[in-house]
């Protein structure tokens, strides 16, 4: 009996520069974890439109009253709050081009939870600015070095 043998695998593998990232909290415990391209020049743009576009991310919460009496169980303010959750949420897996980014950094901890006197949310952005920034420019400076070796 002739030998089958089975078809090659069809598979081609690049590194693209995909980088799983953990997010832990200021006690060190671990409360996501998101793969990511840092370098990858349309996360930037992205990053970039999100911040701009962030007061029509959170329209929905135009109108509460952030008071001594904030009730959480009004109708209307958690419908106000679910749908700049769903915003938020969709904007971030945007940014990373992802389906599960937003669970990562809002699986635990409710995007519009006061911490420190701000959003959840605004803190999350302001970290991920900060490490996008430091990732580019690692990856920039190591690109620049090659070139330069190539290009004298």
């Amino acid at each position: 009996m002739a030998e089958v043998k089975k078809p090659m695998a069809l598979n081609i593998t690049v590194d693209d520069g995909s980088r799983r990232v953990p997010i832990t909290n200021t006690e060190g415990e671990e409360i996501g974890v998101f793969t990511f391209r840092p370098t990858d020049l349309g996360l930037v743009e992205r990053f970039n439109r999100l911040v701009e576009d962030f007061n029509s991310v959170i329209e929905p919460l135009e109108n509460v009253d952030v008071s001594d009496s904030f009730d959480i169980t009004d109708p209307a303010l958690r419908g106000a709050l679910n749908e700049a959750e769903r915003r938020v949420r969709a904007a971030v897996n945007d940014l990373f081009a992802s389906d599960s980014a937003a669970e990562a950094f809002f699986g635990r901890m409710y995007p519009f939870s006061p911490v420190n006197g701000e959003f959840y949310v605004t803190q999350v952005l302001q970290k991920v600015g900060a490490f996008i920034g430091a990732q580019f420019d690692t990856e920039t400076k190591a690109l620049s070095k090659k070139a330069k070796k190539y290009l004298k």
